[in-house]
């Protein structure tokens, strides 16, 4: 089963999708969010159609206490939306500190500041994903 791990975000979404067995996560694309949520829910149709996707994965973005705020809002919101247009099941992820996870990663690398803006918010969805497939949660 194909996992689709969501890094959702004001400007972009970092797109990540599990192996058939679901062992690892790979990152595959940012989105660039457009004006209209219906352009960025479309572009999700598709992936989720090449990809076989049976499920999403989306980060939720706690605050370090725990609490949601105002950016988790706007991801609760996203996650309505996207059950309402695409007819998969939605898991809810704490992503606390996947894009540092991400950037440490990448910094390790050594991949340039410029590359780095480019991908970071796909392979913080890629972290975000693999997390939740290395707890054997399902």
């Amino acid at each position: 089963m194909r996992i689709m791990g969501l890094d959702v975000g004001d400007k972009t979404i970092g797109v990540a999708i599990s192996d058939p067995l679901g062992w690892t996560a790979q990152s595959i694309e940012v989105i660039r969010r457009k004006d209209n949520i219906d352009q960025d829910l479309s572009r999700l149709g598709e992936l989720v159609k090449e990809y076989s996707v049976e499920r999403f994965l989306v980060g939720m973005p706690k605050n370090m206490n725990g609490t949601i705020g105002p950016q988790g809002e706007k991801v609760m919101e996203f996650i309505e939306q996207l059950k309402r247009k695409i007819d998969l099941p939605v898991k809810i992820w704490d992503e606390r500190l996947s894009t540092v996870a991400a950037e440490r990663t990448l910094l390790e690398a050594d991949v340039s500041r410029s590359k780095r803006k480019k991908v970071i918010d796909k392979m913080a969805a890629a972290v975000i994903l693999q997390g939740y497939l290395d707890s054997g949660a399902k």
